[in-house]
Order: C-alpha cells, then sequence, then structure tokens
C-alpha cells in the first residue's frame, strides 16, 4: 500500500464512519438474497437479545456513495434503543452485486424486500429513502402495502418529468445527465456537489480532495 493511500483523508473518513456505525450496534454484514444477488448492510448483529422488540426500520440510501455515507446522524439517533435498524447498499453501489441485467428502480424494491424476508423481517417495517432511494422506497410502499408499516421520501424526485432533468442539465452546464450523476473528475464532482448542497465551502475544496473521493469511490 502505498504512503497516498495512508494519507487518503477519504479513507480515514470511512474509518470514522464505520466506528461510529459499529458504536451505535450495527455491523457490516454481507447476505445472498438468491442465485444472482449478494446484498450488504449494515444491520444489528444477529446475536442481538432485544432483536425482536424494537420497531424495524430500512435506510435507503441516494445515488452516490455507500449507504454509511448518508446514514450516520439518523443510526446514532435511532439505534440501538428506538429502532432495529438496517441499513444496505443498494444493487450497483458499495459492496451490494449482481449478475441481473434489470437497473429498475421496481428491481431495487425487489431486492431490498428480498433482504427482509431473507432476515426474517415477519413484522411490518417502516422505510425511509432519500433521493434515489426515495424511488425504491416508494416501489416498496406500493407493491407490499401489508408489509410497510410507514414510509418516508426526503429530496425525491418522485414526480420529476423530462423537462426537470433538463433544467437540471442547463444549471450544470453539462451535455448528458451522466456526466452530472456520474462524476469522473474533480470539476465535475464539484458540479454535482454544488447542485446538491447551499454549503459555499465546497467550492473551495482543492482538486485533491475530490479526485481522492473519486478513487476510493471506484
Amino acid at each position: 500500500m502505498s504512503l497516498s493511500s495512508y494519507l487518503s483523508p477519504t479513507r480515514l473518513l470511512e474509518g470514522y464512519l464505520r466506528r461510529c456505525l459499529t458504536a451505535a450496534g450495527l455491523t457490516s454484514q454481507t447476505l445472498s438474497i438468491d442465485s444472482e444477488t449478494t446484498i450488504h448492510f449494515w444491520g444489528p448483529s444477529p446475536l442481538d437479545p432485544s432483536i425482536d422488540d424494537r420497531p424495524v426500520m430500512l435506510l435507503l440510501h441516494g445515488f452516490g456513495p455507500s449507504a454509511m455515507w448518508q446514514w450516520r446522524r439518523q443510526i446514532q439517533a435511532f439505534s440501538p434503543s428506538a429502532f432495529r435498524v438496517y441499513c444496505p447498499d443498494l444493487v450497483f453501489f458499495g459492496d451490494s452485486t449482481t449478475s441481473s441485467t434489470n437497473r429498475s428502480e421496481v428491481f431495487q424494491a425487489e431486492c431490498m424486500a428480498k433482504l427482509m424476508e431473507k432476515l426474517r423481517i415477519e413484522k411490518k417495517f417502516n422505510v425511509v429513502g432519500t433521493s434515489y432511494g426515495g424511488f425504491v422506497a416508494y416501489h416498496m410502499a406500493k407493491m407490499w402495502p401489508e408489509k410497510v408499516e410507514k414510509v418516508v421520501i426526503a429530496s425525491s424526485g418522485i414526480n420529476m418529468r423530462k423537462c426537470d432533468s433538463e433544467s437540471l442539465l442547463q444549471r450544470s452546464n453539462c451535455e448528458c445527465i451522466e456526466k452530472v450523476m456520474l462524476p469522473s473528475t474533480a470539476s465535475e464532482l464539484r458540479t454535482l456537489m454544488g447542485l446538491a448542497s447551499s454549503w459555499r465551502m465546497l467550492r473551495m475544496f482543492p482538486d485533491a480532495l475530490w479526485n481522492d473521493f473519486i478513487s476510493v469511490s471506484n
């Protein structure tokens, strides 16, 4: 491992996030939900004696980095005393993989439903989705109303129209949505973060920091 890997701010932050989730009572786990798909998730240890006493909450992250980057504060607030929290990487994100050619939000919803079945969650559970995860949460609530107790959808364009995407491209000065959502350079990532956050300090981050994040995420 090179010296630059030891000094990577992104890897240092990843280590901090992992410690936060572990301190909140969650462990990193991987589960095959069928012959094609494997889901990585953070959840309570199967040996946790209070595992059946708490209401269940499923947290679905948005488009971008893996789940632990987006839900730290919520996990610290809700786990372990208030809720039995499960925080998976959606398929194609983080360490969740599949050999299926399906790429739809419905497929993601089906995978999350299978995960809950594999975890033997028999009672109704709550689903919280942000951004892209909101689309998945919506389909879960629509397809399995007998399983979903409550659903919370935040910052998600469930009713997006074609003109909304065109407006986004104009604001970002990009030719295609892939350049916006899948940045490969520091400039593209800075543009995406500028659209996603009102925190002006982000624009002052040096290219080296953005490139480090892209390198570790890939």
